[in-house]
């Protein structure tokens, strides 16, 4: 199993409303390593970003570690790495600012990869490639039906001139979500997409419509909803949270789950199930800081079996 991941990697400094600060590496680095620990050794992931040149050489060390990345792609940029603050106002509200937003990852870069049996888009800072990009990309897997799976995370977000972030409609929505196998986003992400529906299940309705084949939405301690298309009818499946036995911070939750989803509907081909294991496999990253405990994500690899 071969799985490339396209996204911004990011620097995460992660504030709580006790006090305390967190750093580590974020952004796409959350895909790539939770693909790393749920994947077998002979799996490969593949990672395609830039890195700013001070931090190029801690970035390739630390996926090195794990026997399953291969690096090859990721290259050194002249600007610094992504940046993000995360403040957290309280456990469900935070602000997001975002400095040093990475240049736009080109074609050239993302094309070698594309062999793999699953695509992952992980639209990080929302600029992480264009939408001419998307479209090669899909030109590129159509004839051989490979998946491409898309987290819009912060394609709806705008940056105001103090680097925070906020919520806007994506003009060209359609567009960006056409022949996809899977989107995801959260309940916010849901509402900011487009002006031109307030109910979710209607906008559900118009994405798999574009023919893609499943609209995922994220809903934090309260679980995650799937819609997909069945006998020309659109069915909805709620699945209830897991409670971790603390939940600590959901930074990088949607990441995972991303990861867990592309690697258990690989291997089993089928949709509802994958959604449940990533559901799980999301809701227990929770009660780790930042990306401290990205690596006990590996206990869950068993349940691939």
């Amino acid at each position: 199993m071969q799985i490339t991941v396209v996204g911004h990697i990011c620097f995460d400094i992660i504030k709580y409303p006790d006090g305390k600060e967190n750093q580590s590496y974020g952004g796409i680095f959350y895909t790539v390593a939770a693909l790393a620990n749920l994947l077998g050794q002979d799996d490969v992931v593949i990672p395609v970003f830039g890195v700013g040149k001070s931090d190029y050489d801690e970035v390739i060390s630390l996926l090195n570690k794990y026997g399953n990345v291969d690096t090859s792609a990721i290259y050194r940029m002249n600007g610094k790495t992504n940046q993000v603050t995360l403040t957290y106002q309280s456990d469900n509200c935070r602000v997001e600012c975002s400095k040093n937003i990475s240049e736009e990852i080109p074609i050239k870069k993302i094309r070698p990869t594309l062999s793999s049996d699953m695509i992952i888009i992980n639209m990080i800072s929302g600029f992480d490639i264009s939408l001419e990009t998307l479209d090669e990309i899909r030109i590129h897997v159509r004839e051989e039906n490979k998946p491409i799976y898309m987290d819009i995370h912060c394609l709806v977000c705008g940056v105001n001139p103090d680097f925070t972030r906020f919520y806007r409609p994506l003009e060209g929505w359609r567009r960006w979500l056409f022949m996809l196998h899977g989107v995801q986003m959260n309940e916010k992400e849901a509402k900011a997409l487009t002006n031109e529906f307030s109910d979710e299940n209607i906008l559900a309705s118009h994405i798999l419509a574009l023919n893609t084949n499943v609209l995922h939405i994220t809903r934090g301690e309260r679980g995650s909803t799937i819609y997909v298309n069945e006998h020309k009818n659109v069915k909805r499946y709620d699945f209830n949270p897991i409670k971790p036995e603390k939940a600590v911070d959901t930074t990088g939750c949607g990441d995972v789950y991303a990861a867990a989803y592309s690697v258990s509907y690989l291997k089993w081909k089928d949709i509802i199930k994958a959604s449940s294991y990533a559901n799980e496999v999301a809701s227990f990253n929770a009660q780790f800081p930042g990306s401290s405990g990205i690596n006990e994500l590996s206990k869950f690899k068993s349940k691939l079996l």
